[in-house]
């Protein structure tokens, strides 16, 4: 029997715009999900329910992802953000290839496929980053093809990614607990309406998520996150979704005083933002985001891959 741990992710760059075929920016993160194939699941996530359902798992395995969520004073607890349903099911993927002699090293590559196809089946499409991020680790720029998504896990190029030199990135835990699948579900009710502003915010945030790519300094990376999260921002207004909540736009606004730039690490409308920047952020910055009930989350980013747990 064997244990498995893969890493939870922050998005970077290319919320929405990665599902018109923008490249997106994700890093794997030090908080893992740890599956273990000698126990029997007290929980079983959908996901790893669709894989069940294919035979690519014989069983559902005990898990602990409590890593990926934070414990409240009242004993209960919140969602991160980070990714966890798609750390859970490569996990979970990973510690039966273990069990059937798969090695270490060959992990992520071996699980990424069916992971990405189960991910996909459980929610009902996505990007499929987050399943990158778990299988592979570090930092990745992944780019999907809409046309080669399909059940066999298809349709997402996957690459490692060099950060500029000099960047720092500080990741925020919002006072809210956002639904990406909701939030996802009313942007696309919203581009699907007539006479709507979709496109042309897309268009932004496409260049802005291109232009993150190709950045080489912190400072070309800054204005493409910039462009890319006001145009995410325009969006969520035209579209009644709160891609930025008010704390959030007012939080972007002071750290571009800094020639920072700060956003949702993803869907937006709560979990986890990111601050980056050449420099920390400054004592304006952080007293305004603790009075509007950020907090400080410690993360390292460009995590190692699934391996043994």
């Amino acid at each position: 029997m064997s244990v498995a741990r893969a890493p939870g992710k922050l998005v970077l760059s290319g919320a929405y715009s990665v599902l018109e075929g923008a490249p997106a920016i994700v890093a794997a993160v030090d908080r893992y999900a740890v599956a273990d194939s000698a126990l029997p699941a007290r929980v079983i996530t959908s996901e790893v329910a669709a894989a069940v359902k294919r035979g690519l798992l014989r069983r559902a395995v005990g898990f602990d992802a409590s890593a990926l969520r934070e414990l409240l004073a009242d004993g209960d607890s919140r969602k991160l953000g980070l990714g966890s349903s798609a750390a859970i099911l490569v996990a979970s993927l990973a510690a039966e290839a273990l069990d059937a002699g798969v090695d270490e090293g060959a992990l992520g590559a071996h699980v990424f496929p069916d992971a990405l196809a189960c991910h996909r089946r459980a929610q009902g499409g996505g990007s499929g980053v987050d399943v990158a991020a778990s299988a592979f680790g570090g930092v990745l720029a992944c780019r999907l093809d809409a046309a080669l998504c399909t059940e066999a896990g298809a349709g997402l190029t996957v690459a490692p990614h060099t950060l500029p030199t000099g960047l720092l990135v500080e990741t925020w835990l919002s006072p809210e607990v956002s639904s990406t699948a909701g939030m996802l579900a009313r942007i696309r009710h919203f581009a699907a309406s007539p006479a709507n502003s979709y496109g042309a915010h897309l268009e932004v945030a496409s260049g802005g998520a291109e232009a993150a790519r190709v950045a080489t300094t912190v400072a070309e990376l800054v204005v493409a996150l910039t462009n890319q999260w006001g145009a995410l921002a325009a969006l969520g207004h035209d579209a009644g979704v709160p891609i930025f909540s008010p704390a959030a736009s007012e939080l972007a606004c002071v750290a571009a005083e800094c020639n920072a730039a700060f956003g949702p690490a993803g869907a937006g409308g709560g979990d986890v933002a990111i601050y980056l920047g050449g420099e920390p952020s400054g004592e304006r910055f952080r007293h305004l985001a603790q009075r509007r009930g950020f907090r400080p989350l410690a993360l390292a980013l460009g995590a190692s891959g699934v391996g043994i747990g």
